[in-house]
């Protein structure tokens, strides 16, 4: 039988068909953090993507800073050489003219440099000849013996008579270090004659970069067309005078002409923005600035507008969660509603209210496809006699156990099972013919009959009723058949399953 205990039936009754209204607040769950999700993440693009466009506008403000920068001390140097080489120009053109050799020295000196350009760092001006030997020299009438004809700049003027202005690499010169500048004399049969040279001293470039408002960690390199550093601020003698095209981790097309690069200089290991100022000159300059003061306003601003966001985020997310699991409350607690309102109390099968709607839907549905629907009805025999004998309480546990072995035998999802009243129960079996409808009769009927068997024994009229709806119908015939069928089976004797044929009746079993 069933366990009782304090006089009840326990039981459990399976709520088989899902519920729609679980589903559709399922759904509005899922969509509700899915929209949260969804906004969360286009936000944050958004404002990833502002970061970014305030990162690169840093960078150009930097790079546009750093231009200005190499273009003031690009044109300085630029003007300085250019007024010293038109010194060296109108001695080189001096000293070819016939009549400067037959001279006095001090007539000589006047000739020379008298309109040479003269500046507190300018070096004296001074003649070679072809043997590299000193022969004139703006700071005496007298000039010291002198051989340079091992120097760079004196052998690529004797070597390379095209070679024009040149700019030697920084060295010690008449005890300061600076660089030389230099130009060939040619006679007039194109036969070399010496050099005319002249100095620039580091004084000059330590004078110009100090007067520059620069941070500690930026950087300014002059170099030349063969990229070795002619000066470097801040300074260091080991650098002065190298080549960078020798450094093997540095390309040379890392930093163009008029271009800029971020990144690991050959010098050092600081990144940085370099800028290299585009020009004809012999010299370039480059300037360069750390790339963690570049972008130190943006990553204070960037650290400040996350730490907003991902708190909004957090905001964001936490209320869609709790959202979100109130709406499974409430759904919950919907379900629970629905089930207590179209649900039997006693024996858990969905109650006449529920029936009436899914008969309702099912031979909609039945209409459309063309395909049958079956009904049974089961009423338990002799149920008031039986009441009136052992109680409401033991006819009570009869109607469970009744239900229970209908729920046994009724197990496809879309089947309905429902008490229709009293001790009268009703199952719908969408998609069955009459033939398939008696099977499923006669295994309810049995397995009723199995469990009753005992002192008492209950039994079960069933009225099998099969309908493709038609024209002009409604489910109230087939509830009408199945009904007929069961008035027929109790007049024939009760315990047997009766099915309806229309118009007639006709007994099956």
């Amino acid at each position: 039988m069933f366990p009782v205990q304090n006089g009840k039936l326990e039981y459990f009754m399976p709520f088989r068909r899902g519920n729609s209204a679980r589903r559709r607040w399922r759904l509005s769950a899922k969509l509700l953090i899915v929209s949260s999700v969804a906004t969360v993440i286009g936000f944050s693009a958004i404002c990833a993507n502002v970061m970014l466009d305030m990162r690169r506008g840093e960078e150009e403000l930097a790079r546009q800073t750093l231009e200005n920068l190499a273009a003031g001390i690009d044109a300085d140097i630029s003007r300085n050489i250019e007024l010293y080489d038109l010194s060296l120009r109108a001695v080189v053109s001096n000293m070819v003219m016939p009549e400067i050799q037959h001279v006095s020295r001090e007539l000589r000196h006047l000739i020379l440099f008298d309109h040479a350009a003269t500046a507190q760092h300018f070096g004296a001006i001074q003649v070679f000849d072809a043997n590299g030997d000193l022969t004139v020299d703006a700071a005496s009438l007298d000039p010291r013996p002198e051989n340079r004809g091992d120097e760079d700049y004196f052998t690529v003027h004797r070597d390379n008579p095209g070679a024009g202005l040149y700019v030697s690499r920084p060295m010690l010169h008449r005890g300061a270090y600076a660089i030389v500048l230099s130009r060939r004399i040619t006679g007039e049969d194109g036969r070399f004659l010496g050099i005319v040279a002249g100095s620039i001293r580091f004084s000059y470039f330590h004078e110009l970069f100090g007067r520059l408002n620069l941070a500690p960690d930026d950087t300014i390199t002059v170099l030349r067309r063969d990229r070795t550093v002619i000066m470097r601020k801040p300074f260091d003698l080991d650098i002065i005078g190298k080549n960078l095209s020798e450094r093997p981790r540095w390309k040379a097309d890392n930093l163009k002409e008029g271009s800029s690069f971020a990144g690991t200089g050959p010098v050092d290991a600081t990144p940085r923005l370099y800028v290299r100022r585009a020009g004809t000159s012999p010299l370039f300059v480059v300037v360069g600035k750390p790339l963690e003061t570049v972008f130190n306003l943006w990553r204070t601003e960037a650290i400040r507008i996350g730490a907003i966001m991902a708190a909004l985020i957090v905001f964001v997310l936490s209320t869609a969660i709790f959202l979100a699991r109130e709406i499974g409350r409430r759904a919950t607690a919907e379900d629970k509603l629905e089930e207590l309102a179209t649900t039997d109390a006693l024996t858990g099968l969905k109650n006449r209210r529920k029936f009436d709607i899914e008969i309702d839907v099912e031979w909609r549905r039945a209409a459309r496809q063309g395909s049958p629907l079956a009904l049974l009805m089961i009423d338990a025999d002799h149920f008031k006699a039986f009441n009136d004998t052992y109680g409401h309480q033991a006819g009570d546990q009869v109607l469970v156990g009744i239900a229970i072995c209908i729920s046994d035998s009724v197990r496809r999802a879309s089947d309905c099972t429902a008490r229709f009243g009293g001790e009268e129960f009703a199952v719908l079996l969408p998609g069955n013919a009459a033939m398939d409808a008696l099977q499923v009769a006669e295994t309810i009927r049995g397995k009723v009959l199995q469990w009753c068997e005992g002192e008492t024994t209950t039994t079960v009229s069933i009225g099998v009723a099969s309908m493709t709806p038609g024209a002009g119908q409604d489910w109230g015939d087939l509830i009408e058949a199945a009904d007929r069928a069961l008035y027929a089976a109790k007049a024939n004797g009760r315990n047997q399953s009766v099915v309806a044929s229309l118009p007639q009746i006709a007994l099956v079993a």
